[in-house]
């Protein structure tokens, strides 16, 4: 409970979660966003670059044994989430609100799904929110495993990779950026927004007046 309790306390003050948890935290957190339907709160962009950030600047984590650790754990949160999907089907969409599930994301995921199609997979890796609910509504659809699995392993490095090495370089090239790391976090939470703004303007737009 006590380990709980300072999990939470540390949630959203990435340096001092990272420094707390070190890997273990870190994989934890990416299956869980990826592979959990209550994961959707967790950080996962902003995470990312934290630990890029804090592997140049502090030397506390090793960078490529972290990207070969955090894709594994994002390849199969996504696979989990397909299984999910798959096994459980349209009983997923039966499901009562709840703090820890919101219907309203699976719905937008699925719409996001019909516009992109099996690209969903590896797009979905860089929109918050989307990327918890992309690999289930994959199971649902029944996408075939083998096309599901080329697209996450794709997906799954590439989302990793780009946000640690974005930290890692940021660290390397920009002298004292350690102590600017809260702006840092703060451009990369709205950058990774601006994809779901995009759509809701557009989901706005459309909409009868």
């Amino acid at each position: 409970m006590e380990i709980l309790q300072q999990f939470f306390s540390y949630l959203y003050r990435f340096d001092e979660l990272i420094r707390w948890g070190g890997y273990l935290v870190l994989v934890i957190i990416v299956f869980s966003e990826t592979g959990l339907l209550a994961g959707f709160f967790l950080p996962g962009d902003s995470l990312l670059v934290t630990a890029g950030l804090l592997a140049a600047v502090e030397g506390t984590l090793n960078i490529w044994f972290l990207n070969l650790l955090l894709s594994g754990a994002a390849i199969l949160g996504d696979t989990t989430g397909y299984w999910l999907g798959r096994h459980f089907g349209p009983r997923i969409f039966n499901r009562e609100d709840s703090f820890f599930f919101h219907k309203n994301h699976l719905l937008r995921t699925q719409k996001f799904y019909e516009k992109y199609g099996a690209k969903t997979i590896i797009l979905a890796r860089f929109i918050p929110i989307v990327r918890t609910f992309a690999p289930t509504v994959a199971g649902v659809g029944r996408m075939e495993y083998k096309r599901f699995l080329m697209y996450n392993v794709l997906g799954g490095i590439g989302w990793v990779a780009s946000m640690t090495l974005t930290g890692y370089f940021l660290g390397r090239s920009v002298p004292d950026i350690e102590k600017q790391i809260h702006w840092v976090i703060l451009i990369v939470i709205v950058l990774s927004f601006l994809p779901i703004l995009k759509e809701w303007r557009r989901s706005l737009s459309r909409s009868p007046r």
